[in-house]
């Protein structure tokens, strides 16, 4: 996927620290949120993608490599793609995501924000 092709899609989990207003996991969630997409917070309110209720589309990294990593091996939720966000990847992360046919991304969503507004 191309991250045009990431902005259409409707249902998020952002993995991070999205309670820190500080930290870009809630500047992403919140823009995202004002922007009009579904968006669920995994890592500081939820512990797991597992425990998303609803189908999601697009699961954004924006946590160190090393948890990215362990809450993908747990993750049994189906998604489209993953984005890794800069400072999230790791060579360890991509490989297990190469190993398990994950599609990923690595870009930014405040970046897809601005450059592929929602109409």
């Amino acid at each position: 996927m191309t991250l045009k092709e990431v902005m259409a899609q409707q249902r998020f989990a952002v993995v991070g620290d999205t309670l820190n207003p500080e930290k870009y996991a809630c500047k992403i969630k919140n823009a995202m949120l004002d922007a009009g997409y579904t968006v669920h917070a995994v890592g500081k309110e939820l512990a797991s993608i597992n425990d998303i209720s609803e189908d999601i589309d697009i699961i954004d990294l924006c946590i160190h490599p090393v948890k990215g990593l362990k809450l993908m091996q747990e993750c049994e939720k189906s998604f489209k793609c993953i984005v890794i966000q800069p400072g999230a990847g790791s060579d360890e992360l991509k490989a297990y995501l190469n190993e398990k046919n994950m599609p990923y991304i690595e870009d930014c969503l405040l970046i897809g924000l601005a450059d592929f507004p929602r109409r």
